[in-house]
């Protein structure tokens, strides 16, 4: 089940946003003050300037925007919603009760929902169980897609195996050394629902075992598992790869997305652009400071030697306009901070609009759900984020959940926190103060 197919078991209302400046997340106009209506099935019937718009029916529920900024739902393209990002990996495995992690996962669902994130591509640890719990309203969250775990090979970025020996028993983990071990592998993910297949083409920093700049899955490897995924519904396949060979590796295998891309350069650039494939360069984890005192040393001298050289290449890849998806790698990054992203895009030469096109309409292409999500435009679903103040001039707004006023996806609202309203005259479309049911 992907995006697209997502629906809510609740009913929903006519919905009517006003007394808003809108960016519909592809063009670069804004409309300073616009209204948006959807109907009572959540899709999007008029989104433009108020002076045009038709008036309010007596049974929508009228929302009064404050002069805050009306955006998509936004993306986040690169989460681990099943990974704490407040204790070990170690700690997670081995101590936590299954119970207690499954309600800690529906908590951070949650918790990313409210902070403005509407859809996700979740890249491993998130069983499928989730996506659907969402899907049917059970639980609140993201609209998902989840790759469920993670290929790679003995001794790669995912072999969870200790330097003393002993394996974490992450399920979520394949381990393939070989052309019918990784089809076997593929063919195990897409058996427990996997929407993406999740490769390792490159060894990481936060991995003992391997560098960046080491090759995990051989060409022939991800050719294998890249036409798994082609025979079985057309499904993408997402490669992380942090150094340069393994991103070259990657595009010249035809995955859909190169995760991190720290050491890409003048060529992966060039391969990425001939491929049609996505960069999603999770900047949130290389802007995140590292504590010598609580990681490891091998993990901490990693860390320095790559941020910068990737803080350089991203930069240079984003002058370049290779096509960039946000994704925040949270779960290593904090959980429902996930926009602070975007603030890291823009430190590395974007504008605030491209950024915001990052994780709104780049993001629904690379997910493949751009006919139904991430503009607002009519026929477009009605998932809506409202940030209280504007993100053009100060992106780092969008970083603080507080400044999230409104969260609705399909025109079911999940959070409204409007402050208070200002008294106003009545104007063309009416006194409306407020929300009203």
């Amino acid at each position: 089940m992907g995006l697209g197919q997502a629906t809510f078991e609740r009913s929903g209302a006519a919905l009517r946003v006003e007394n808003v400046r809108l960016i519909d997340g592809v063009s670069d106009d804004v409309v300073d003050d616009a209204v948006l209506e959807s109907d009572a099935d959540g899709w999007i019937t008029y989104a433009g300037p108020a002076a045009q718009a038709p008036e309010a029916h007596p049974d929508v529920r009228v929302i009064d925007g404050r002069g805050g900024t009306l955006l998509p739902g936004l993306f986040d393209c690169h989460t681990h919603l099943g990974l704490p990002s407040d204790r070990s990996l170690v700690e997670t495995a081995l101590l936590t009760d299954p119970v207690l992690a499954t309600l800690r996962t529906a908590e951070r669902l949650s918790r990313t929902l409210a902070s403005g994130i509407t859809s996700v591509r979740d890249l491993g640890g998130l069983p499928a169980a989730f996506r659907d719990a969402v899907a049917t309203g059970l639980v609140a969250g993201p609209r998902v897609q989840t790759s469920v775990g993670v290929i790679s090979h003995t001794g790669g970025h995912a072999d969870d195996t200790l330097p003393g020996g002993r394996s974490l028993g992450l399920d979520y983990c394949e381990l393939a050394d070989d052309v019918p071990g990784v089809r076997k592998a593929a063919r195990r993910m897409l058996r427990s629902g996997a929407d993406v297949i999740k490769i390792c083409t490159s060894g990481g920093i936060s991995s003992a075992h391997d560098d960046p700049d080491d090759q995990d899955l051989l060409d022939e490897e991800i050719t294998a598992v890249v036409d798994e995924a082609r025979r079985h519904g057309g499904r993408p396949v997402a490669a992380h790869a942090q150094g340069r060979a393994g991103i070259l590796a990657a595009i010249r295998g035809g995955v859909r997305s190169v995760e991190h891309g720290f050491g890409i350069d003048d060529e992966g650039c060039d391969l990425i652009g001939e491929k049609g494939a996505f960069l999603v360069p999770t900047l949130s984890a290389v802007f995140q400071p590292l504590d010598p005192r609580t990681t490891t040393p091998w993990r901490y001298q990693k860390k320095l030697r790559w941020n910068e050289l990737a803080k350089e290449n991203l930069a240079e890849a984003i002058a370049r306009k290779v096509r960039i998806a946000a994704g925040t790698d949270a779960g290593i990054t904090p959980h429902g901070q996930n926009l602070f992203e975007l603030s890291c895009l823009v430190e590395l030469g974007m504008s605030p609009m491209e950024a915001i096109r990052a994780a709104t309409s780049a993001g629904a292409r690379l997910l493949g759900v751009e006919d139904t999500l991430g503009t607002l435009r009519t026929g477009y679903a009605a998932d809506l984020v409202l940030c209280a103040s504007d993100p053009l001039r100060d992106i780092g707004v969008l970083s603080a959940p507080e400044n999230i006023a409104l969260v609705a996806q399909q025109g079911v609202i999940h959070r409204l926190a409007l402050p208070p309203a200002e008294p106003r005259a009545a104007g063309r479309n009416g006194p409306h103060a407020g929300a009203r049911p």
